[in-house]
């Protein structure tokens, strides 16, 4: 999924793409403007990835939504962020129909209609973006031998330690002197 790494910074304007990790912070990129720059830990952060919205009945992931309204809008750009509250509502509405009135807000609104739009200018926004990648699948003669050597990994049990008895010095030496010291006096 083209998606996946896509964050929003507090503070800063848009949304960026993460292109790899430091020590002390990260190396991002600005998806319209292709701008890299790098950030620090004390940075906050969100992946989008991880952002869902609330609907009466559970909390739908974030890129669900956007495909919903890429599919409502022909995968072209949406309503304006700057639009009226009662048109912010019918896209919402449209976008998400059960979505949880009082939890969410109209600034919630504003933000999904202007990250969707930013994301649909910097090309992010196709009927290709929103498909997960499929684990990679093997023959079906190889992946029965490989289930296979994991059945007989699981089945076959561990090899345990010899175990070695513990003498005791009093048990060894019983019938010996206790001491060979002799007293001088």
């Amino acid at each position: 999924m083209l998606l996946e790494k896509i964050i929003s910074i507090s503070g800063k304007p848009g949304l960026y793409k993460l292109v790899s990790q430091l020590r002390n912070g990260f190396i991002i990129e600005d998806v319209t403007s292709k701008k890299k720059v790098s950030i620090g830990n004390s940075s906050q952060v969100s992946l989008l990835d991880n952002i869902a919205m609330f609907t009466f009945d559970k909390e739908v992931p974030l890129f669900e939504v956007f495909e919903n309204i890429a599919k409502n809008h022909d995968y072209k750009e949406t309503i304006s962020h700057k639009s009226s509250e009662s048109d912010l509502k019918d896209f919402m509405g449209a976008s998400l129909p059960n979505y949880d009135t009082e939890r969410v807000y109209a600034s919630d609104i504003k933000k999904l209609a202007q990250w969707y739009n930013i994301l649909h200018k910097a090309g992010y926004i196709t009927p290709e973006s929103f498909v997960k990648a499929e684990p990679e699948t093997l023959d079906p003669a190889h992946e029965e031998v490989s289930l296979e050597k994991e059945a007989t990994k699981k089945v076959a049990p561990k090899a345990e330690k010899p175990v070695t008895p513990k003498v005791k010095a009093t048990s060894a030496a019983k019938g010996a002197p206790k001491s060979t010291h002799t007293k001088k006096g």
